[in-house]
């Protein structure tokens, strides 16, 4: 039985939202995650931190949805941080080269904490 896919955002603050999915990130899911990121970073939110903890399953497609959004996000002058991956999505991120490219951290409280530090010092 496959796991629905949700999308939520818990947090925004200023230039930055977190993005929670959670499910199967596959090829019906992945459009979702890209429309809903580029939705928030038209909003005026291009730091993103997506928390990938509830995700069961990623394919190419969520991968390369990924990659789109860290695109949008880098030509709105933002980022795409990684949160919370799970080990079956980070062995996937390590073989294909992602996770040389897109930052993570363990939980998405250290993700937003390096956020934080990062506008205190600049």
């Amino acid at each position: 039985m496959t796991a629905p896919f949700h999308i939520d955002v818990p947090h925004t603050d200023g230039a930055l939202a977190v993005i929670a999915l959670s499910g199967e990130f596959d090829i019906a899911a992945a459009p979702a995650v890209r429309t809903r990121a580029l939705e928030l970073i038209a909003d005026g939110h291009p730091h993103l931190i997506a928390d990938l903890a509830g995700v069961t399953f990623c394919d190419s497609s969520g991968l390369g949805a990924l990659i789109g959004i860290w695109r949008c996000a880098k030509d709105a002058d933002g980022s795409l941080t990684l949160a919370a991956i799970p080990d079956r999505l980070s062995r996937l991120l390590n073989v294909t080269g992602m996770d040389t490219i897109l930052p993570a951290h363990p939980s998405t409280e250290a993700a937003l904490s390096t956020r934080q530090d990062n506008h205190t010092t600049a």
